[in-house]
C-alpha cells in the first residue's frame, strides 16, 4: 500500500504520468479473507482506490486458486483495454461492449423499419454506414472495446478516413456525419454516453452544387432498351414504370396487380407507401400496357405484387433495394456506365423527355410534384422560351 501511495503521489506531480499509472495489476491475497485486489484511478475522487473482489464463498482452496487465476487474467485484459471499475460503478452502461451496443442498435433500426418509422432505403443506409464504421475500427491498431471509448477523436478520425482515406466526396463525408449524429443521439438516449460526441463537428460547406445523378442521353437509353430486351424483360417493365409512370422505387415495391386498370390505363398508388402520403392515380402509356400483356402479367392473381422474385409477379414483395442492386450489378456494369447514371435517373430522364412533348401541368400531375416550380427544375434549356407578354414591353427608362 505504501508503494502504491508513493507511486500515485509522484504521479500527481505530472499529469502525463498520472494518465500512464492509472491502475495496478490484480493480485491474490490470502489469509482469513481471500480476495483479488488491485488499484485503479477514480476520476471522481481524484485518487487511486483499491478494488477488492472477495472469493471466500468458494469452499475448496484449490478451486479458489483456480478461480482467482482466471479472474485476474480477465481483469488484467480489461484494464489493458481501458476498463475502469469506478467509471463502471457510476454508469454501468458506459462499459457495455462496443460489439454489443452495435448489435442492439441494429435491432433497434430493424424494429423502426418494421414498424414503418424508417424507409427501407434509410434503414439500409444506416446499417451500411455502421458496417463501414465497425470494419474501420477493426483495422485500427487498438480497436475500441467499450462504448465509452466512442469519443470525438474516434469520430473525427473516422470522418477523415471517409473523406481523405477513401477519397470520397464532401457530400458523402457530410452524410456520414449526419448519420453519426443520429447514432450519437441513440447512444445518449439509451444512457451509453453522457454528452453528444459529434457536437462541434461541422459539415464541410460546398462552394458549388454537386449533383448526385444525371439524365441519361437518348443513345444510352437505346442501349439500355436493347440490353433488357435480350436479357431481362421483366426488369425492363420496372424501368418502364419508373420512366413513364414516374413511380418511385419504394412505391413500385408495393404495387399489386389489382392496382392496375387496363380499361382506364391507370395505376393506383396508395398513400400508405407514397412519398407525400397521398393516394394517387397515374397514367400508364400504351407502351407500358403492351409490355405487360407481352409478359402475361395479368394471368396472375390480383393480390400478387407486380414485382416479386426475378421481378416477376408473386406473393413475395420485391424490396426497394432490389431494383437498385440489379441496376448496379448488371446494368451499369455491363453497359459500362458511370456512377451518375443511377436507376432513379430513369425518372429524371422521363420527366425531362415528357416536358418536350407535354405541357408542364400534365407532367407535374404525372410526377405528383407539389408545385410547377419543382417540375420546372427538369425543363431542358433548349425548350425554355421567353415570356411573350414581355417581348414588346417598353418601360419608362
Amino acid at each position: 500500500m505504501k508503494n502504491v501511495k508513493k507511486m500515485f503521489s509522484e504521479a500527481t506531480k505530472n499529469d502525463s504520468l498520472q494518465e500512464i499509472i492509472s491502475y495496478t495489476y490484480p493480485k491474490l491475497y490470502t489469509g482469513k479473507e481471500w480476495y483479488v485486489g488491485f488499484y485503479a484511478y477514480d476520476p471522481a475522487a481524484g485518487t487511486m482506490r483499491r478494488k477488492k473482489i472477495k472469493i471466500n464463498h468458494i469452499e475448496k482452496v484449490t478451486e479458489r486458486r483456480k478461480f482467482a487465476s482466471g479472474l485476474m487474467s480477465r481483469i488484467q485484459a480489461k484494464l489493458d483495454h481501458g476498463w475502469n471499475p469506478w467509471i463502471e460503478a457510476e454508469n454501468s452502461k458506459s462499459f457495455s461492449t462496443w460489439a454489443d451496443v452495435c448489435d442492439r442498435y441494429k435491432t433497434y433500426i430493424m424494429k423502426m423499419y418494421n414498424d414503418g418509422n424508417l424507409r427501407e432505403k434509410t434503414m439500409y443506409g444506416y446499417l451500411s454506414m455502421l458496417k463501414v464504421l465497425m470494419e474501420w475500427d477493426r483495422q485500427q491498431k487498438t480497436p475500441i472495446t467499450y462504448i465509452y471509448q466512442f469519443n470525438r477523436v474516434f469520430v473525427s478520425d473516422f470522418l477523415d478516413y471517409i473523406y481523405i482515406g477513401k477519397d470520397n466526396s464532401i457530400r458523402t463525408r457530410n452524410n456520414y456525419l449526419t448519420w453519426l449524429g443520429i447514432f450519437d443521439g441513440y447512444l445518449m438516449q439509451h444512457s451509453y454516453i453522457k454528452t453528444k460526441v459529434t457536437e462541434g463537428i461541422v459539415s464541410i460547406k460546398r462552394n458549388t452544387y454537386e449533383k448526385d445523378r444525371e439524365v441519361i442521353p437518348d443513345p444510352e437509353m437505346g442501349r439500355l432498351h436493347d440490353y433488357l430486351q435480350e436479357n431481362n424483360k421483366h426488369y425492363m417493365l420496372a424501368c418502364y414504370i419508373l420512366h413513364y409512370a414516374l413511380i418511385r422505387p419504394r412505391e413500385m415495391s408495393y404495387l399489386r396487380l389489382e392496382d392496375i386498370s387496363l380499361e382506364k390505363q391507370t395505376i393506383y398508388i396508395s398513400g400508405k407507401f407514397s412519398k407525400n402520403k397521398k393516394n394517387a392515380v397515374v397514367t400508364l402509356p400504351a407502351k407500358v400496357i403492351h409490355l405487360m400483356i407481352d409478359l402475361d402479367i395479368f394471368k396472375y392473381p390480383g393480390h400478387y405484387y407486380l414485382f416479386s422474385n426475378d421481378f416477376k409477379p408473386g406473393d413475395v414483395q420485391k424490396s426497394e433495394k432490389g431494383f437498385r442492386d440489379y441496376w448496379d450489378r448488371n446494368i451499369r456494369k455491363n453497359l459500362k456506365w458511370p456512377m451518375k447514371y443511377k436507376f432513379y435517373s430513369l425518372k429524371d430522364t422521363g420527366i425531362t423527355a415528357m416536358l418536350r412533348s407535354c405541357d408542364t401541368l400534365t407532367v407535374r400531375d404525372q410526377a405528383r410534384h407539389s408545385s410547377i416550380l419543382m417540375t420546372n427544375v427538369y425543363t431542358p434549356q433548349d425548350i425554355k422560351e421567353a415570356n411573350k407578354l414581355l417581348l414588346n414591353y417598353e418601360g419608362k427608362l
